[in-house]
C-alpha cells in the first residue's frame, strides 16, 4: 500500500515541514515488516494544476493526502476533484490550518475529499495509516478527524496536543533539500491572543526539551545547511529557552548557517540583547511583528506590545550591524484608517529595518477577527487568502493605494538594491510614506507596474520619477544610483548618465588586479556617511571608490567598498 503525502508549496525554495513530520511520526508504526509505504511529493503553486494532477496520478497512490493552507487550497481542491474523477476508489484526506476550523463545511463543499485531519496530525496520521493497512482502529475511534460515512459527516473526539518530545525529528537526511529553506520548531502554541492569528487559539504552549533541540540543531550545523527557519510563533516568550538556544548557536557556529526567528522585541532582555550583539554577521535574522503603531488598534486586536520598548530594542540590534531585522505592518486592522496607517508606516520606517513587510489583513476562518468581521464593517475576499478589501475605517480605494505603496516598498526598499538612493530620496520628503505613495502612483500612472524591469531600468525610472517629483535630488541621485548598481555587481551595461571611466583608467589598472571581480568608480559624494545620518555634501574634489566583489557582506550580498588606497589590515576593503 502506498500513502502519498502531498505538499503544494508557495515557492520551490520552501519545504513543507508538516508532511515530513507526518511521515516521521508514521514510521514507528509502519516499519519494514509492513506493506505500507509512506511517500512525500512536493510541488509549487507556480505549477499548473493539470501538471500536478498528472504527477500525482502517476505516483499511483492507494491513499492520497494533502497539506492545506490559504495559499494552496484552491489548487489542492482542483487537483483532488479531478483526481477523484480519475480514481474514485482512492481515499483523499486533507489537513492543515485552512481546513481544520470548518472541516464539516469543507467536506460538504468538496465531495472528492474523504476526510479531514483536524489540528495536529502526528498522532492521528499513524492511526489513519493503520486503518488503511490493517482495518483497525475504525475511523470512529480515531480522534481528531472529520470524515464521510455514507451520506453523513462524522466528527470524532478532539485530540489533545502532543508532547513535543514525542514527535520525531523529521530530517533523517538532506537529500532533496539542496538550496532550500529548512524549517524547525522548538515550541508550539502562543501565549498571546492576537485576534487575527490562529496561533492564538492554541494556549497550550509547549517546548521541546533543550537537550533534544541541541542535538537536532547539530544536525543542521554539521551538514552546513544554508538557512533554518524556526517556526515557533513567539520564540523568545520563554527567556530561559531562548537564551539556551542562542548560546548554543553562538558556541557552535559553523560560519555558514543562518537561523531565522520570529520574536517579540519588547520582551528582549538586556542579557538577550548583549548575546545577540555578539553573534556572527549573518548568523541570525529576526522577524518582528509590529503590525501597527496605533494604540487603539493594538488594544482592539488584543495584542500585547510596548511600542517604545520595541523601538528601543530594534535600534539596539541595528546598532550592532550583525543581524538582519525584518519588521511587519498589517493594513486593514480595526481603528486603522489611511492616515493612521501612514503614521504607523513612518514610525516603523524610521527604524530602518532591513526589510519592511507591508501586509494586508487575512480574515482567517476560526479567528476572533473572522467572528467579528461584521462588527468591524469588514469586507474580505470570499476565497483564499480572504484578504481584507475594506473596513469601517478604510475604503477599498485606499486599500488599492496601499497596494501600490507595497509594490514600491518591495521593489525599491526590500530588494536592498537601492539602499543609498532611497535614503537620498527620503531626505527630500517630510514623510517616507508620501515618498512611496507617490512612487507607487507614478508606476501606476505610467503603466510601469504591468512590466517586469531590470535593475538598471528601475534605476532609470527612479531618475524619471525624481525629475518630476523631487528635482532637487537629481545630481546626488544619479551618483547614488551608480553607487547602488555597482555595489550589487559589476554591471555589464554602463548607465547612460555615468561618466566615461577612461578618465580614471590609471586607477583601474592600479587597483583592479582581478578583472571583473573589482571596479573603480568616481563620485563627488561620500555615500558611506549617509548610513550614519544625513545626506552628504558634494565634495570639491572627486572621490574614487573600489568595489571588491570577492568580499561580499553575507547579509546584504553587497560588495565590500572602500575609498581607493584605504584598506584594512588584511589588504582588503571593509564592508
Amino acid at each position: 500500500m502506498k500513502i502519498l503525502l502531498t505538499a503544494v508549496n508557495a515557492k520551490y525554495i520552501h519545504s513543507n515541514p508538516a508532511v515530513y513530520s507526518l511521515r516521521a511520526s508514521a514510521e514507528k508504526y509502519l516499519g519494514a515488516e509492513t506493506s505500507v509505504k509512506v511517500v512525500i511529493a512536493e510541488y509549487t503553486i507556480n505549477q499548473r494544476a493539470e501538471d500536478i494532477l498528472a504527477a500525482v496520478y502517476l505516483e499511483k497512490p492507494d491513499v492520497l493526502c494533502f497539506s492545506c493552507y490559504i495559499w494552496n487550497v484552491s489548487c489542492v481542491t482542483e487537483v483532488a476533484r479531478e483526481f477523484h474523477r480519475l480514481r474514485p476508489e482512492v481515499p483523499v484526506w486533507v489537513g492543515g490550518p485552512e481546513v481544520s476550523y470548518d472541516a464539516g463545511a469543507f467536506l460538504a463543499a468538496n465531495e472528492a475529499v474523504t476526510g479531514v485531519m483536524t489540528g495536529e496530525g502526528e498522532q492521528t496520521f499513524p492511526e489513519l495509516c493503520s486503518y488503511y493497512a490493517d482495518g483497525a482502529p475504525e475511523p470512529e475511534r480515531i480522534r481528531g478527524i472529520v470524515f464521510r460515512r455514507n451520506e453523513s459527516i462524522v466528527t470524532t473526539e478532539e485530540r489533545p496536543p502532543s508532547p513535543l518530545d514525542d514527535i520525531p525529528f523529521c530530517y533523517d537526511s538532506l537529500s532533496g533539500f539542496e538550496n532550500r529553506i529548512l524549517y524547525y520548531e522548538s515550541g508550539r502554541g502562543c501565549p498571546f491572543s492576537c485576534s487575527y492569528c490562529l496561533s492564538s487559539l492554541d494556549k497550550c504552549v509547549r517546548f521541546r526539551s533543550l537537550s533534544l533541540v541541541k542535538r537536532e540543531l547539530l544536525f543542521f550545523l554539521e551538514h552546513r545547511v544554508s538557512q533554518v527557519k524556526f517556526v515557533d510563533r513567539t520564540f523568545n516568550c520563554n527567556h530561559t529557552h531562548a537564551m539556551e538556544i542562542w548560546r548554543f548557536l553562538a558556541d557552535h557556529d559553523n560560519g555558514v548557517t543562518n537561523f531565522h526567528f520570529e520574536i517579540a522585541a519588547d520582551l528582549l532582555t538586556e542579557e538577550e540583547l548583549e548575546l545577540l550583539g555578539r553573534l556572527r554577521l549573518g548568523q541570525v535574522q529576526l522577524e518582528i511583528g509590529v503590525q501597527s503603531a496605533n494604540d487603539a488598534t493594538i488594544a482592539e486586536i488584543h495584542r500585547t506590545m510596548d511600542l517604545a520598548r520595541v523601538k528601543k530594542a530594534v535600534r539596539r540590534i541595528k546598532e550592532g550591524g550583525n543581524i538582519h531585522v525584518h519588521l511587519d505592518l498589517i493594513a486593514g486592522l480595526p481603528h486603522e484608517d489611511y492616515r493612521s496607517f501612514a503614521r504607523s508606516f513612518d514610525e516603523v520606517y524610521a527604524l530602518r529595518p532591513d526589510q519592511l513587510q507591508l501586509g494586508f489583513l487575512k480574515v482567517l476562518k476560526g479567528s476572533y477577527m473572522h467572528a467579528h468581521a461584521e462588527e468591524y464593517g469588514m469586507l474580505f475576499r470570499g476565497s483564499p487568502p480572504y484578504e481584507v478589501m475594506q473596513t469601517g475605517w478604510i475604503t477599498y480605494e485606499e486599500i488599492l493605494q496601499l497596494k501600490r505603496v507595497e509594490e514600491a516598498v518591495e521593489d525599491y526598499y526590500n530588494s536592498g538594491q537601492y539602499e543609498v538612493s532611497m535614503e537620498v530620496l527620503a531626505a527630500q520628503y517630510d514623510s517616507p510614506f508620501r515618498l512611496y505613495r507617490e512612487l507607487g502612483e507614478f508606476y501606476w500612472e505610467k503603466g510601469y507596474s504591468l512590466v517586469s524591469h531590470s535593475r538598471l531600468r528601475r534605476a532609470e525610472i527612479l531618475l524619471e520619477f525624481a525629475s518630476e517629483c523631487a528635482p532637487s535630488a537629481g545630481d546626488i541621485l544619479r551618483e547614488s544610483l551608480l553607487y547602488d548598481l555597482y555595489a550589487r555587481e559589476n554591471i555589464k551595461s554602463r548607465p547612460s548618465w555615468a561618466a566615461d571611466p577612461a578618465e580614471w583608467k590609471h586607477l583601474t589598472r592600479q587597483y583592479c588586479k582581478n578583472g571583473k571581480l573589482s571596479h573603480v568608480e568616481r563620485f563627488f559624494y561620500r555615500f558611506a556617511r549617509i548610513k550614519s545620518g544625513g545626506v552628504p555634501a558634494r565634495e570639491a574634489e572627486p572621490v574614487y571608490m573600489l568595489f571588491d566583489y570577492t568580499v561580499k557582506n553575507p547579509q546584504s550580498r553587497q560588495a565590500a567598498v572602500c575609498e581607493v588606497g584605504e584598506f584594512n589590515a588584511q589588504g582588503l576593503c571593509g564592508y
